[in-house]
């Protein structure tokens, strides 16, 4: 009788979580890399993440209108959805709340190893960097600017 009741248990257990989408995938519990000592001091300009303007040019840089051989928008799309494999979803808040704004200086700057991600540092400037973070993180925000009060490490 004990062993029906455990298994009918797990069984509904089982259900509920299913139905409640309280089951977690792999990428979302993946830890994230630790920002190497050379980036760990970067943070975003007082006021960077809601400027008009940084935001403005940050969109240009981010479409591709400043350089073409920039162009964010090719692999995370012109909304923050993904249009290539393995593209990170930028309009997704557990994405984007994870990174400090030293962590997504360093991968924006270096890229991201085995993946499509280039390196920026050599064709962009420390403050154009800046600016396509805080035009990305709107994505994740409605489109809206936010101070990234929200990163959670």
């Amino acid at each position: 009788m004990t062993r029906k009741i455990i298994s009918v248990s797990v069984f509904a257990m089982g259900c509920a979580l299913i139905l409640s989408g309280g089951l977690a995938s792999a990428e979302d519990l993946s830890p994230i890399a630790p920002v190497p000592a050379d980036y760990a001091g970067k943070h975003m300009p007082a006021g960077g993440w809601t400027d008009p303007k940084a935001i403005e040019e940050g969109g240009k840089i981010y479409r591709g209108e400043f350089n073409t051989d920039i162009n964010c928008a090719s692999c995370h799309g012109k909304d923050g959805k993904p249009v290539k494999k393995g593209a990170r979803d930028l309009r997704d808040p557990k994405n984007t709340t994870r990174y400090s704004d030293s962590y997504w200086y360093w991968r924006v700057a270096e890229g991201i190893p085995k993946t499509k991600m280039k390196a920026w540092k050599g064709l962009l400037s420390e403050q154009q960097i800046w600016q396509v973070i805080a035009y990305q993180h709107m994505f994740s925000h409605d489109g809206k600017p936010s101070d990234h009060s929200d990163y959670k490490p």
